[in-house]
């Protein structure tokens, strides 16, 4: 049984294995290594899921883990649909009365693309990702998470001029779900990105962090070469210096070890802004290919191995990611057998003035009890 057939019997399987999402992940402890998610680490990532409920596990999620600070701290990123049980929580939480900012602002998405007439639903589905900050909060405040939309139905790949309107109509989504003000110049300015790409590059998703300064965040990926990369930041007008980018770049020419490339950007009103990522990534398959969650466990020993030595990663954590992807791994839990997938979805190095100064691994975990069925 294929993950997406098995999604609605595994949800069935993990409400009657704990209660919270929380409580599962202490169940993971021991698939994961205590160097890239510390002890303490994870309690303050359990403290921050707070109730959400366990069936989260049975929806792609996973830790954004910084490879050069030397604390095993990490955040957390979730996902969800519409007409599942999740969505069925967040709508006993908002009926209560006492909905927090990030159950109102899923809240708003999910009846958006509940209405079968939803232009957001054409574009987007039902699904959506949360991306909490725990290690990189600036404070002790429980902020609302950031919120990412991924054109699944229509996707928006190069050339399609008609995909610019989408692009607009998912930031103006995004834009009211949050309670931020509409504005045209940010959504002109996100259509224009889009407009920029070219050959078999795509957005692969559009996101908004409510509690940081106001941007939409735009991940355009599929990209070939490095140069395809430059390119693209000299037509959309990126601030940074693209000449010393491609210096930085250089030192990952001829090591290879990925199979496409991306770009992290944030939109504002004015333009581009000055903070880059740059995403590695070695699935060649399309997010709705049913074993696009299964990652090869050698993939990314070339890649890993090039980051070392650098000093954008600590050669530890490193070693702990180069064992992270693993085949799927059977796990026998209260309420019956799961199937684990693991993987690395995708390594960012971050760019500060031009250079290439620190690594981030984002990986994922699914339970999967349908391929036992």
């Amino acid at each position: 049984m294929e993950y997406d057939e098995g999604r609605d019997f595994t949800q069935q399987r993990l409400a009657g294995e704990t209660d919270t999402m929380a409580e599962l992940l202490g169940n993971f402890r021991p698939q994961i290594p205590a160097v890239l998610v510390g002890e303490r680490e994870l309690r303050a990532i359990c403290d921050r899921l707070g109730n959400l409920p366990a069936t989260f596990a049975a929806f792609p999620f996973g830790f954004e883990l910084p490879l050069n600070d030397g604390r095993p701290a990490a955040d957390i990123g979730l996902s969800l649909a519409g007409g599942t049980l999740i969505a069925d929580f967040f709508r006993q939480q908002a009926n209560s009365g006492e909905a927090d900012a990030c159950t109102r602002q899923v809240m708003n998405l999910l009846q958006d693309t509940d209405r079968d007439d939803s232009q957001l639903r054409r574009i987007v589905s039902r699904k959506l990702m949360l991306e909490y900050d725990v290690a990189s909060a600036s404070n002790e405040e429980r902020a609302a998470p950031g919120l990412f939309l991924r054109p699944s139905e229509r996707p928006m790949i190069a050339g399609r001029r008609d995909s610019a309107e989408d692009v607009g109509a998912v930031v103006e989504a995004l834009v009211s779900a949050v309670g931020w003000k509409p504005d045209a110049d940010e959504r002109r300015v996100a259509e224009n990105v889009f407009l920029a790409l070219r050959d078999e590059t795509r957005l692969e998703s559009i996101g908004a962090f409510p509690a940081r300064q106001r941007s939409i965040r735009l991940a355009a990926m599929k990209f070939g070469s490095f140069a395809q990369i430059l390119d693209f930041l000299e037509r959309i007008g990126w601030p940074g210096d693209v000449s010393s980018l491609a210096d930085s770049l250089s030192q990952f020419e001829a090591v290879g070890g990925f199979k496409s490339l991306g770009a992290h950007l944030d939109i504002r009103r004015d333009g581009v802004g000055p903070s880059l990522g740059l995403s590695f990534c070695n699935n060649h398959r399309l997010a709705d290919d049913p074993r696009y969650w299964l990652d090869d466990p050698n993939d990314w020993d070339a890649f890993l191995e090039a980051l070392t030595g650098t000093g954008m990663a600590l050669p530890e954590k490193l070693t702990a990611l180069a064992g992270w992807p693993a085949e799927p791994t059977p796990i026998f839990g209260r309420a019956g057998p799961y199937m684990l997938l693991r993987g690395i979805h995708h390594i960012k190095l971050v760019v500060s003035e031009g250079e290439l100064t620190r690594a981030k691994g984002y990986v994922f975990m699914i339970l999967n009890g349908g391929m036992f069925a």
